[in-house]
């Protein structure tokens, strides 16, 4: 099977859920929207959400994609139920991954850093209510995170500061656990790692999304076998330097166009 897996989220940030798949996945084709004129979906309502998001898969689809991956938190959380009742294509979505965090901890609290869309979403509530009844939780909405990032500014005084005010009280309930609910914030772990302590587990979805795309990808028989040298397009609809920036450790061909949509 030929046709390339598509994947979109409200911007760069899906970039690392694209790593993981690429990297189990090395046979496939793959197609990235980063809607990065739209970000941060996370400040919209869910009905905006939905909309960026039938855009996104109309868009994909149009373009051949056997299965399209929501790398975005928010997107997923508010969308993905809208999107598989509508289109006759698997998706895969992406969750912050509370469970294991929860599972895991010894402290009995862990920390979540999302987008306010995510947080405030009815499948983030259920999860939460399902998974941490004897946990501390503490959530933080990650606000102006994602426009720093997307305007490549990770290494910044501005950023390394609003991490540090949003991280820092988490330490406070004594967190073993950092669920990092949104596919920008990967970029910032060297950053994290320098605020929170060395007993802090870091957890993010990349690695279990790649095994869940292949686990369907196997089941609905779209598995690609070719050994030709594979083709991974990126689209944004702003300037191409960051994006190109984020991916300067690649070790696959790729091609980064501007598209309005």
């Amino acid at each position: 099977m030929k046709k390339p897996i598509g994947i979109f989220d409200s911007g760069i940030g899906g970039t690392s859920i694209w790593k993981e798949v690429i990297k189990l996945l090395p046979n496939e084709n793959t197609i990235y929207l980063a809607d990065s004129k739209n970000a941060p979906y996370g400040e919209k309502s869910p009905n905006e959400i939905i909309e960026l998001s039938i855009k996104n898969t109309e868009l994909l689809i149009s373009k051949g994609c056997k299965l399209i991956i929501v790398a975005c938190n928010t997107a997923t959380t508010n969308a993905i139920d809208y999107l598989r009742k509508n289109y006759n294509i698997p998706f895969i979505g992406i969750e912050p991954a509370i469970k294991p965090a929860a599972l895991l901890s010894k402290t009995g609290a862990i920390g979540i850093l999302a987008t306010k869309g995510t947080l405030t979403s009815s499948l983030f509530e259920k999860t939460a209510k399902e998974y941490t009844k004897n946990i501390t939780t503490i959530e933080q909405d990650g606000e102006g995170l994602v426009p720093l990032i997307e305007a490549g500014k990770l290494n910044s005084t501005e950023l390394n500061k609003l991490l540090s005010t949003y991280l820092e009280p988490m330490l406070n309930f004594n967190i073993d656990h950092l669920v990092l609910g949104c596919t920008h914030y990967p970029y910032l772990i060297p950053q994290i790692k320098k605020i929170v302590r060395k007993n802090v587990v870091i957890i993010d979805s990349g690695e279990a999304v790649a095994k869940q795309t292949k686990a369907i990808l196997l089941k609905n028989n779209l598995l690609s076998t070719k050994t030709t040298a594979n083709q991974h397009q990126f689209y944004t609809n702003t300037q191409t330097k960051t994006i190109t920036k984020i991916l300067n450790d690649v070790l696959v061909d790729f091609s980064i166009e501007k598209l309005e949509f």
